[in-house]
This record gives C-alpha cells, sequence and structure tokens, in this order.
C-alpha cells in the first residue's frame, strides 16, 4: 500500500510539480468586493417608441384591462439594471408586438402607483437594457 501511495504522490509531483502537496499558507487575501453602481439609464422620447407602447401606457393609466393576464404582475428587477427599491414598486406590462404568436419581448416596466406610475421604463429586449419614457415628448 506504501508504494501505491507514493507511486501516486511522485505521479502527482511529476505531473504538476512540487506545490501540488504544499501546506496552505497564511498569506492573507482582501475579503474586499467591488460592486459598481448601475448605469444611468438613458431616456427615451414615448413618441420614438413603438406606437403600441403608447396604447400600453393609455392602459396602465386608465387601469386596464390588459391583454394579457401577466401585465400588472410585480416585476421583481432580478437583473438589477433599475433603480433598488422595494419588491413590490415595479409592475410588468406587455407591449404587443405585430405578428408575434406570444407575448415578445418588448414591455413597459412601471414604478411607484400602478395606474399613475412615478417612472415607466421600455425594454425592447426583454429586460436587457431599459431606458425611462419621457411622456411628454
Amino acid at each position: 500500500m506504501r508504494t501505491l501511495i507514493a507511486a501516486v504522490v511522485l505521479a502527482t509531483t511529476a505531473a504538476f510539480g512540487s506545490t501540488a502537496y504544499a501546506a496552505p499558507t497564511s498569506t492573507p487575501t482582501s475579503s474586499r468586493y467591488v460592486v459598481s453602481a448601475p448605469a444611468a439609464i438613458d431616456t427615451c422620447a414615448l413618441s420614438s417608441l413603438p406606437s403600441q407602447a403608447a396604447n400600453t401606457l393609455a392602459l396602465i393609466h386608465s387601469g386596464g384591462p390588459f391583454p394579457y393576464r401577466q401585465d400588472g404582475t410585480v416585476f421583481q428587477n432580478r437583473e438589477g439594471i433599475l433603480p433598488d427599491e422595494s419588491s413590490s414598486y415595479y409592475h410588468e406590462y406587455t407591449v404587443k408586438t405585430p405578428g408575434s404568436s406570444d407575448r415578445g419581448a418588448r414591455r413597459l416596466i412601471g414604478g411607484g402607483a400602478t395606474t399613475d406610475p412615478e417612472h415607466v421604463y421600455y425594454t425592447g429586449d426583454h429586460y436587457a437594457s431599459f431606458c425611462e419614457v419621457d411622456e411628454d415628448s
């Protein structure tokens, strides 16, 4: 058995060098993490978005009815792109995509009151990026 162990140690040392079985060192390591702040979110004019975004925004302001059962549900901001808020602050709404057989990738995210959101964000790529909607332009 000792011969087998010696052979394994010799093979390991040959393959990985003499430090393969070195004792752990007590070199201090840093436990600090660098956390970058979320990038600033660009503003986009409502008039620059697909026309269906204006239709969805009108439904939000009127309280519905919405075409999809998921509309109005809590958006959890798992991507961390939008500003940090309480867990029930954001709600998502589908912006219809003509010719799509499903909900598509376009959404409006309302922050704050459900019918009069303080902030409205648009994503055309299913939460990979956002712009804050300027409803007055």
